[in-house]
C-alpha cells in the first residue's frame, strides 16, 4: 500500500515474506515501487537477510546502491539494536546514513514519520 508522508510516496512492505538483501531483491522491489509510484520503500528489519547488517558481506552497500541508481529511497524499520551493539562499523554506517537523510534506519513507523522529509532536504 502506498501512503504519502510529508510529500513522500512511501510503500511499506509487509512483515511476512522472504528475507531481502540481494541486488536481485533490490531490482524486484524497485520494479514494483516504480509501478506503484513509490519514492521510498519501507522494509521491516525482520525481513532483512541476516548478512545485510554485517557490512563485511557487502550486501547492504550493494542493495542501497542499486536503489539509488533507480531513484528509490530505503527505510529500514525495526529494532536492529543487537546488530548495532555488535558492530561499531554498522553504528557509524547507520549514523551517517541517517544524517544524510536519503535512506533511513528507524526503530518504528512513528520515528519514520517524524524523520521523513522530501529528499534532498531544503537548504537553509
Amino acid at each position: 500500500m502506498i501512503e504519502t508522508v510529508n510529500d513522500v510516496p512511501l510503500w511499506g512492505l509487509p512483515d511476512a515474506g522472504p528475507p531481502l538483501g540481494s541486488e536481485s531483491d533490490a531490482v524486484d522491489i524497485i520494479g514494483e515501487a516504480h509501478q506503484l509510484g513509490a519514492a521510498m520503500i519501507g522494509i521491516p528489519a525482520g525481513r532483512l537477510d541476516p548478512a545485510f547488517l554485517r557490512l563485511s558481506s557487502g550486501m547492504a552497500g550493494a542493495f542501497i546502491e542499486k536503489l539509488q541508481q533507480y531513484g528509490c529511497r530505503l527505510a529500514v524499520v525495526g529494532d536492529i539494536s543487537a546488530a548495532l551493539e555488535a558492530s561499531g562499523a554498522l553504528r557509524d554506517f547507520v549514523r551517517e546514513t541517517n544524517r544524510r537523510g536519503q535512506h533511513l534506519f528507524v526503530r518504528d513507523e512513528a520515528e519514520l514519520r517524524a524523520k521523513l522529509a522530501p529528499y534532498p532536504p531544503p537548504r537553509k
